[in-house]
């Protein structure tokens, strides 16, 4: 009996001398972390070099010290996913997921050695996500214990760089341009104007099937600019468009301060976001300009971001709320987003999933850039299986992608937009000012153009359901049944789908 208590007490001691040098390498493994952060070069070499070998990369595969390193150089926000993996969102938060928020703010305060009345912190009304300003590498490390968080990610850090695709991405211009009459022709009233690429698809066929009465587009994007009438309600019910509405509403917010309410507005300054609405909604109008796909639907319009990177904090705030937003709204069929980023960003996932449980259609860009290489492939949030992801190609024989088009095998659709060695072939929609009008293109308007294809088919089967509309997409496509592992179903026939 004494030798087995003897046992037991040296069992016990070896395990408190093991803790206790547990605890040291954890103690002794933070000081080491706090000396200094990684500089942005650092980070930045270390994520092309993650995306280079392993095609993605994520926060959560990272060690402490480098999450630490671009919260120090994101203004210290920090964005924490909290509950379990299948609570992503609630509309009506149970006492469980409060307790366990409550418990991650006050590990977050301790751990900051700040009261929890003078932390910082925004807090989503539907995605079970806060932003919290936080300082100490110790914070992360408790966090990443906690089996109370879902993911934790530095949302402050816009300092990756890649020349090649933010030259590309930013995809502003609010300039007019002269548009070569090759490139559309006119039908009534009074010689509006009928994109080329409208035809390769045989959307003007269809309209004597479905215009898009009935259905409401949500676009999710730079806004709409006050400055072009036909996309304002004095002239979006102009021509042969009529008893339709568009609404215009921001989440962006242009400010120094991220826990900032003061939402910049609804109107573009950039120009994308226009150029969006008008492929999508544009009127049949009498002003012999761009007419839209759905020249008869709805259209409610988002300024959610500044362009259509979605590097900022603000800008992917902008966007979770732009999407929680729409998804709970019953009237909205379709979202439509030619935006995006080369990483996924938990916020705006968790977002997506929320409007796709509301049964919303939502259609992602597959990504554009400045040269024809493979560069990155298809770019969030057209990456998750929640959205319908959607790339452009040109007007040759074969298959060819447009000349910075993304492709990859999690593409859906394709649009031709774009001719055959001719790059300045692209599609005319509405300028930025009254009166103008300007070219647009790669994945951008190949997603906005089959949103607005999308919208033609449910106003044909208003009581579809997304899976059916989906299908007829799919069933209405080059390729069908089969799929192409870098264009899926292949260029969309609206005629067909109509039909």
């Amino acid at each position: 009996m004494k030798k087995l208590l003897f046992k037991s007490f040296i069992l016990l001691l070896i395990t408190i001398v093991a803790c206790s040098k547990s605890d040291e390498i954890v103690q002794e493994e933070s000081v080491n972390y706090q000396k200094d952060p990684l500089s942005i070069s650092e980070i930045n070499s270390k994520i092309s070099e993650t995306l280079s070998t392993k095609g993605n990369f994520n926060w959560s595969n990272t060690d402490a010290h480098f999450l630490w390193s671009a919260l120090v150089h994101g203004n210290n926000i920090l964005t924490v996913g909290y509950g379990s993996e299948n609570e992503i969102f609630s509309e009506n938060r149970s006492q469980s997921l409060i307790n366990k928020k409550d418990e991650l703010v006050s590990l977050i305060s301790k751990n900051e050695k700040i009261s929890k009345d003078k932390l910082t912190i925004v807090e989503h009304q539907i995605i079970n996500v806060f932003d919290i300003e936080v300082k100490s590498i110790e914070t992360i490390i408790a966090l990443r214990k906690s089996k109370n968080v879902r993911y934790i990610e530095p949302n402050g850090y816009n300092h990756y760089t890649n020349d090649q695709y933010q030259r590309s991405s930013s995809g502003c211009s609010k300039n007019g341009e002269t548009i070569n009459t090759a490139h559309y022709t006119t039908i009534a009233p009074n010689n509006a104007q009928v994109s080329w690429h409208f035809n390769k698809h045989n959307i003007q066929q269809a309209w004597n099937y479905s215009t898009g009465s009935g259905v409401t587009v949500g676009l999710i994007d730079t806004g709409v600019s006050e400055s072009q009438q036909l996309l304002n309600s004095v002239g979006f019910n102009d021509g042969y468009s009529s008893g339709r509405f568009v609404q215009k509403y921001g989440t962006f917010i242009d400010s120094a301060w991220w826990w900032s309410s003061n939402y910049d507005g609804p109107h573009d300054k950039c120009g994308h976001g226009t150029a969006m609405a008008s492929t999508i909604a544009a009127p049949r109008n009498d002003n012999g300009m761009p007419v839209g796909v759905a020249y008869n639907s709805n259209l409610v319009a988002y300024r959610a971001t500044e362009d259509v990177l979605l590097n900022d904090y603000h800008e992917r705030k902008g966007v979770s709320d732009a999407l929680t937003q729409l998804g709970n709204r019953s009237d909205v069929k379709i979202i439509s987003m030619s935006i995006g980023y080369i990483w996924s960003i938990g916020n705006i996932s968790d977002a997506v999933k929320y409007a796709y449980s509301k049964g919303k259609l939502i259609f992602a860009a597959g990504g554009t850039s400045t040269s024809f290489t493979n560069g990155f492939g298809v770019i969030f949030p057209a990456t998750m299986s929640e959205t319908v992801a959607v790339t452009g190609v040109n007007d040759g024989l074969t298959y060819e992608r447009c000349e910075t088009c993304h492709s990859g095998d999690k593409i859906d659709f394709t649009i031709i937009m774009e001719g055959d060695n001719d790059t300045s072939k692209a599609p005319p929609v509405l300028g930025f000012y009254n009166g103008e009008r300007r070219y647009t293109g790669g994945s951008s308007v190949a997603t906005a153009t089959t949103a607005g294809i999308a919208a033609l088919v449910w106003s044909k089967y208003p009581s579809w359901t997304r899976t059916q509309v989906l299908n007829r997409l799919k069933q209405s496509s080059e390729f069908y049944p089969s799929r192409n592992s870098s264009f899926g179903y292949g260029n969309i026939d609206a005629l067909q789908a109509v039909q």
